[in-house]
């Protein structure tokens, strides 16, 4: 069936429709593989995805890539559609997928000129709809106002424990103390499931909590160290995360990813702002200000923090964007808590940035 999508400017880019129409923010990742952890990453939550890759499926989709329980994706735009994918991990087509998973998907789309679009003119809502939508229909769903607070969406609704994973001898060696088993609690924002590998792969023991969890339940499991994850949407939707987040700051060390260096920021007095189109790639340059390295780095992200609300805190900027110098990473000054705005786990370097989880491992230690 032929579609369109509609942006809140009245552009208008056609294609072939899978599923039914959508609403959403209309976003561009860069990235030439990593489909399906883009579809299954909750950071992504009601968002319209558009991949500048040119032919998107070729490899098919595989259960053991997924980043989430299900896709929480709102739309996904693309070039062309790989009909019949190829790969030693595949299981079913991109399209079966999608289906399966109720994401609308508008293909042979000119996605080389929607997102010089979205770059020029900043981030959007926009609507997929059927090529003869009526003028009403387009209208009433550009209209429709977009959910705000959707960390509630994907979080976990129950906590969870995952058991360390079995390290090499010789890793437990270099870190100089192989019985300590630190106990992470992760505070579920929209985590992804390579994220939770990465810190089951230090030898912790994980309790995954919901968003809303309290800090009081959080004290009471006793964890060496606080785990603040990814997810989706505008941090200042997240009121009553911050709330506990600053309760928090002070009793454990303190590690954050995404959204959840976001959080941080704004729990600790900082801001945080939209940026026009936002960063969304694994092939982002960063660099960490103490060593002078760029690394490359996975992101997923629309917002930012604003580097002149951290003067007078007690926190310093580590690592900025060698793209737009925007702020990619901060510490405290005296505590034991640091953060980053990019994905370490996605390992796009493929290793550049896996030793912000040492980190992690040697403040729990230290605090032990």
């Amino acid at each position: 069936m032929r579609g369109k999508l509609v942006l809140e400017d009245k552009s208008v880019f056609y294609g072939e429709l899978i599923g039914s129409s959508t609403v959403g923010e209309v976003v561009f990742n860069t990235g030439m593989t990593g489909y399906q952890e883009i579809l299954t990453d909750p950071s992504y939550a009601r968002q319209i995805i558009t991949l500048t890759y040119p032919m998107i499926g070729n490899y098919g989709v595989s259960k053991s890539f997924n980043e989430s329980r299900k896709s929480f994706a709102g739309g996904f735009i693309i070039g062309e559609l790989c009909e019949e994918g190829s790969s030693c991990t595949y299981e079913e087509s991109l399209q079966d997928f999608l289906q399966r998973e109720k994401i609308p998907c508008l293909y042979g789309v000119d996605t080389r000129a929607l997102t010089r679009k979205i770059r020029s003119a900043g981030t959007m809502k926009g609507a997929i709809v059927a090529e003869n939508a009526s003028e009403e229909e387009i209208n009433a769903a550009l209209l429709k106002p977009l959910v705000t607070d959707v960390v509630k969406e994907v979080t976990t609704d129950k906590i969870y424990t995952i058991e360390p994973y079995e390290l090499k001898e010789e890793i437990l060696i270099k870190r100089g103390k192989k019985d300590f088993t630190p106990h992470v609690v992760a505070m579920d924002f929209g985590v992804k499931q390579n994220i939770l590998r990465s810190l089951s792969s230090l030898g912790a023991k994980l309790t995954v909590v919901p968003a809303t969890a309290k800090a009081e339940e959080i004290l009471a499991l006793n964890p060496d160290g606080v785990f603040l994850s990814n997810g989706p949407g505008d941090p200042k939707d997240v009121g009553y995360a911050i709330e506990e987040i600053k309760k928090l700051i002070g009793t454990k060390p303190m590690f954050g990813i995404c959204l959840g260096h976001q959080l941080l920021a704004l729990a600790m007095g900082a801001d945080t702002y939209k940026l026009k189109f936002g960063h969304r790639g694994s092939n982002q340059p960063v660099k960490d200000l103490k060593t002078g390295r760029a690394h490359i780095s996975s992101q997923n992200h629309g917002y930012a923090v604003d580097e002149t609300t951290l003067y007078n805190l007690p926190l310093e900027v580590t690592h900025i964007s060698i793209n737009d110098g925007t702020v990619e990473g901060m510490r405290h000054k005296e505590l034991p808590i640091f953060s980053v705005q990019y994905h370490p786990e996605a390992s796009p370097g493929p290793t550049d940035n896996l030793y912000l989880f040492d980190e992690f491992w040697n403040l729990m230690e230290k605090g032990a």
